[in-house]
């Protein structure tokens, strides 16, 4: 699979939307797939797959294998034949480690998804958008749509009958869209006719908060984004019951688990949490529903364009309470947050939390809070900090699994050469990272080599860790004294110059030839 990734990534590159916007893939493969470790691994590399997101389908009994350390079958996908077994809890952390070099691969958790798969009948789901909110049946399609919570809030107060009569303008919207649009298959169109998916979210929850002066990881905020959801869920599917009766239900309504309880729907589901990347920048609100990335940052767009932006309710607030200024901003995006600047009083330090102040379990729980009251799934980040441990991953992968979530996608910030949203507190600590000595590890692995030399036979050892190269040892055949000495002396210096992060290549420029 991932040797044609590279071709459709290719074509992806050349094909860019509307001469502007990068295109995007998913790439998903089951845990249980012979070449999972290699798609693992695939983008290993920078600039390696940069039109991909990948995620590994992950299976309740992969699960259970993991937990108990227990080897689990590889199968050949197409005829269901054993072809080997891994060690589950190694495959695992190969994922862990990756995800925390270089933010992927992400989870899908596809028994839970298709616990909820509404036509089961039709067949099992085994992928979803490149986004991993909308899980899909081949020749499906997305249709989604967000209320932005920003406007739904005056003087601290929620605006719920706004938001009712919102979801329930949405929800129509939504089903006119489907007849309305142009399909580039006939399949396309004839599934998405028949099954009628459409997937109401959110924006703007992280504003919403602040409006009403509450901290993001706070059991208010999980309190609010549970009600909030369950009021969109609710009236989501009263709207839908209203339109089965005037449009009547969607086709395979009858090959669906509604059929059976009698609820009748005009879609199959309702409701989605994308995560609006750039509807959100239109709309001038937070993200989907994660927290701020920061007060102040750098957006990084297409064409290395450098796009500086600091959020409107924090210039409010300031300015509001007299504390504005363009050298606090300054400092502010340099610091990355608000916390710990004497010019921010301390009401509003607790108020505008970003993203890496935010507990890894704390962003999982909020996303299992919206997932409780959403058909498909939810898009959300785990947004690290860059000094964040594999071993904090490993915890965010099993918290969500325990919780229900249906994928779980961490990023450690800097841990790319580019991402989209950048401080400048973020190039100082991957510069510091950068040029700290590495810890060696309890085990390494590696390779050992003869090389013949006018001495007689050197055998080097080159062992490697997460990173890369992390030590040499070297030994010239039968040599004693100051041979075996120098020998051992170069390798000792050459594993202090790699536990920094020197490049081997420079190392062995300046070692060549003597």
């Amino acid at each position: 699979p991932v040797s044609f990734m590279k071709i459709f990534d290719t074509a992806t590159e050349t094909i860019i939307q509307g001469g502007t916007r990068r295109g995007a893939n998913m790439g998903i493969l089951s845990v249980h797939h012979p070449d999972i470790l290699e798609f693992i691994n695939s983008k290993s590399e920078q600039h390696i797959l940069n039109n991909f997101n990948i995620s590994v389908t992950i299976t309740d009994a992969f699960m259970d294998a993991v937990i108990s350390e227990d080897d689990y079958e590889l199968a050949n996908p197409r005829t269901g034949e054993v072809m080997g077994k891994l060690n589950a809890r190694e495959v695992f952390d190969l994922m862990a480690v990756r995800a925390w070099q270089y933010g992927d691969p992400g989870l899908v958790f596809i028994d839970e998804i298709n616990r909820g798969n509404p036509t089961p009948e039709l067949g099992q789901i085994e992928s979803t958008n490149p986004c991993g909110e909308q899980p899909l049946l081949p020749y499906e399609a997305c249709n989604l749509g967000s209320i932005n919570l920003k406007n739904m809030v005056t003087n601290g107060e929620i605006l719920w009958q706004k938001l009712i009569d919102t979801v329930h303008s949405a929800i129509h919207f939504l089903d006119n869209v489907i007849d309305m649009s142009e399909f580039p298959l006939g399949q396309i169109k004839e599934l998405v006719q028949s099954n009628r998916k459409i997937g109401l979210g959110v924006m703007g929850f992280a504003d919403m908060l602040i409006k009403m002066e509450i901290p993001y990881s706070s059991e208010d905020a999980f309190a609010v984004g549970r009600k909030i959801m369950k009021t969109i869920k609710e009236e989501a599917d009263i709207a839908s019951g209203m339109l089965a009766q005037k449009r009547g239900v969607f086709p395979n309504w009858g090959r669906s688990i509604y059929s059976k309880n009698g609820l009748n729907f005009r879609n199959a589901t309702r409701t989605t949490i994308a995560p609006t990347g750039t509807i959100s920048i239109i709309s001038g609100c937070s993200s989907g529903i994660e927290p701020l990335f920061a007060v102040s940052f750098v957006r990084n767009v297409l064409d290395n364009m450098v796009l500086p932006e600091t959020n409107s309710l924090f210039i409010e607030a300031a300015v509001s309470e007299n504390f504005y200024s363009d050298d606090l901003v300054r400092e502010i995006a340099l610091n990355g947050s608000v916390k710990g600047i004497k010019g921010v009083p301390l009401k509003y330090q607790n108020i505008f939390v970003t993203a890496h102040e935010v507990l890894p379990l704390d962003h999982v729980k909020m996303q299992s809070v919206f997932q409780e009251y959403t058909d498909n799934a939810v898009s959300k980040t785990v947004n690290f900090s860059n000094s964040a441990t594999i071993e904090d991953v490993k915890n965010v992968y099993l918290l969500a699994y325990n919780l229900k979530c249906k994928g779980i996608t961490v990023y450690r910030d800097g841990s790319r050469d580019t991402q989209v949203l950048t401080t400048g507190k973020t190039k100082e600590e991957k510069e510091k990272q950068k040029n700290a000595p590495r810890e060696r590890p309890v085990i390494t692995r590696g390779i050992t080599e003869k090389v013949i030399t006018g001495c007689g036979k050197l055998y080097v050892t080159i062992n490697e860790d997460v990173d890369g190269p992390c030590e040499i040892f070297a030994r010239m055949g039968k040599a004693g004294g100051c041979a075996a000495s120098q020998i051992d002396a170069q390798a000792r210096l050459i594993s202090m110059a790699l536990r920094p992060n020197v490049e081997p290549d420079s190392i062995v420029k300046q070692l060549k030839g003597m």
